[in-house]
Order: C-alpha cells, then sequence, then structure tokens
C-alpha cells in the first residue's frame, strides 16, 4: 500500500512509520522538519509542508492508499483546522480510508447515557481543552464520506510493546489505567487491513492487572 502518515515526528507517528516500513509498504510523511525524520528507507518518501496548508496537504495525496493521522494538540488548534483540509483533499483524491489517534476522553461514558468521557468524572484530565479539539475531529469524521476508525489510547506513556491489550469499540475497556505508544501504533497500523471498526472509536488498554509476559 501507498500509506500516508501525518505526526510522523511524534511518538505514535515515529512507531508508526516504522511499522509502515517494516510491513515493506511505501510510506510517505508530511513534515514541516524533514531533518526530524532520521530513517534512510527507499520506501520512505518525506514531503516538506504544513498540515494547515491545503496545497500541501493535497500535494501528499496523490497516489495515497490509506491515510493515518497521529497529530496531536500539542496546545493549538492545528488538530481541528487541519482535519477539514485532510477530508476535503482525501474525497477529492477518492482515497476512503483513514486511521486516527484520538483520546479516552471521546469515548462514551458508562456511567452518564449520551455523554462522552471527558464531559464526566470518568476523566482524571484537569483540562478538557485537548478532549474538546478531539471531539471536534470526531464531529467532523462522522460528517464526511470517508471510511474512519478512531483509536483512543487512555494514558500513554512511552513504555515498551506488550502485544496484549483489550480493545473495545466505543468505550475503554474496564478499569483501563494505560496503553504504551508503540502498542497503540501497532493497533492502529493493523486498521489498514482490518473492517472491524469502520466508522467507530475504539478504545484501548492493557489489563487492569499487569501481565508479566515472561513469567516462568
Amino acid at each position: 500500500m501507498n500509506i500516508l502518515i501525518l505526526g510522523a515526528t511524534g511518538r505514535v507517528g515515529g512507531q508508526l512509520v516504522i511499522y509502515g516500513l517494516q510491513d515493506n509498504h511505501h510510506v510517505t510523511v508530511l513534515v514541516r522538519t524533514p531533518e526530524k525524520i532520521a530513517i534512510n528507507n527507499a520506501n520512505l518518501t518525506i514531503i516538506q509542508g504544513n498540515v494547515l496548508n491545503k496545497d500541501d496537504i493535497v500535494r501528499a495525496m496523490h497516489g495515497i492508499d490509506v491515510v493515518i493521522s497521529a497529530l496531536n494538540t500539542d496546545g493549538t488548534t492545528t488538530l481541528s483546522a487541519s482535519m477539514p483540509l485532510i477530508i476535503e483533499a482525501m474525497e477529492n483524491e477518492g482515497i476512503q480510508r483513514i486511521i486516527t489517534i484520538g483520546t479516552a476522553g471521546i469515548l462514551q461514558s458508562r456511567t452518564i447515557p449520551n455523554s462522552l468521557r471527558y464531559q464526566t468524572s470518568e476523566s482524571k484530565q484537569r483540562s478538557t481543552r485537548a478532549a474538546k479539539e478531539h471531539h471536534e475531529v470526531f464531529d467532523l469524521l462522522k460528517q464526511s464520506t470517508l471510511q474512519w476508525t478512531i483509536v483512543c489510547p487512555t494514558y500513554l506513556p512511552d513504555g515498551k510493546r506488550v502485544g496484549i491489550y483489550r480493545i473495545e469499540g466505543d468505550f475503554l475497556p474496564e478499569d483501563g489505567v494505560e496503553i504504551s505508544v508503540p502498542d497503540t501504533a501497532e493497533f492502529a497500523f493493523s486498521q489498514i487491513k482490518s473492517n472491524d471498526f469502520l466508522k467507530a472509536r475504539v478504545g484501548i488498554a492493557y489489563y487492569a492487572i499487569p501481565i508479566e509476559i515472561n513469567r516462568i
């Protein structure tokens, strides 16, 4: 496949690039600072540009089969401001599939019907600013014609790949506390070949009791 990864210089985005190249796909990244990509691979195309620039987005979309967005909020409105440009370019180019990295805050509340976690006491975040940005992206994708999936991790330490975790459509797995960056990226990347969560959010977290993989 030809995969476009947005947010490739971030923690999850960088892992997504590695997984894409390891799986022998052609990976294109759109980044403001190309020198931050310390990978030299014949299957990697680096385009210098900005996700807030419509022409840059259109240029990056040519020949792409699937888009994975690991853009984050970073205290700005880049996430919500770029998504209309991404959606328009994808629809014009005839690209249907997009996987994005969201946040557990925009999953459904288990205690208050018709509310999202960040709108209730289920979320432990002091600020709702980032969740509101992700909520806006969620609404934009719902209104689009795209085949979207939003992967919604909870607390996201760098950690290591464990390879064993729980997933649940529209909800955070019960008592889910954290999920590492590599495992989040692994699951998100796996969705390019899956139809299990089309036009849906999916919560991801480890088991409530830590699993010791190498226990004898």
